[in-house]
């Protein structure tokens, strides 16, 4: 597996002011490891992500299993060997009260999921202020292997993925990285 996939710390920033969205990731010392940029006018999401701006080397894809899904999944697939590491599958009616999602194995085994941390802080962000930042958590089984934290900034996104939890590498880091993106992603179509 490429060595980007295994830090224990990330933090990903969204350009602001730009038509596409286009994700940076850092490493714990300020080091961009990944660049990624979202495709204008796409039926179906497609996110390429790169080991640098320049896109010479593609290390991750991302893409929406169809065109318009209220419970979308997408196939996350490991760009070097092109074998699919798993999916993530968005819950649709659940995800109206927070953030709900499904993280399936490569065979579409439900093995854990990504929530929002609170109804009552999701209902705030939703209804009446963007400016309380979000947090979700990954859990495998019962274990809790991953924190995906927004920082406070009215002026940009910011969010820290942290792994150091997974002490067993019970998470494929890819999805946890592919989960940040499809976040920050479809927040950026929100707000």
């Amino acid at each position: 597996m490429n060595p980007i996939f295994q830090q224990p710390h990330y933090l990903l920033k969204r350009q602001v002011f730009a038509l596409t969205g286009k994700f940076r990731f850092y490493d714990s010392a300020g080091r961009q490891l990944m660049f990624s940029e979202q495709k204008m006018f796409r039926w179906k999401e497609d996110i390429r992500v790169y080991a640098d701006e320049a896109k010479t080397q593609e290390v991750l894809s991302i893409k929406a299993r169809q065109i318009i899904d209220f419970s979308a999944a997408f196939d996350v697939v490991d760009s070097a060997s092109n074998q699919k590491v798993g999916a993530l599958r968005r819950k649709g009616l659940a995800s109206i009260l927070r953030d709900e999602w499904e993280v399936l194995d490569a065979n579409d085994n439900v093995i854990g999921k990504l929530f929002e941390d609170s109804v009552g802080l999701a209902l705030v962000r939703r209804l009446l202020t963007a400016l309380v930042p979000q947090n979700y958590d990954i859990t495998v089984g019962e274990s809790r292997v991953a924190d995906l934290k927004q920082n406070f900034n009215p002026f940009s996104y910011q969010l820290n993925i942290d792994f150091s939890m997974d002490t067993a590498g019970r998470l494929d880091r890819r999805l946890g990285i592919a989960a940040g993106i499809l976040l920050a992603a479809i927040e950026g179509k929100q707000s």
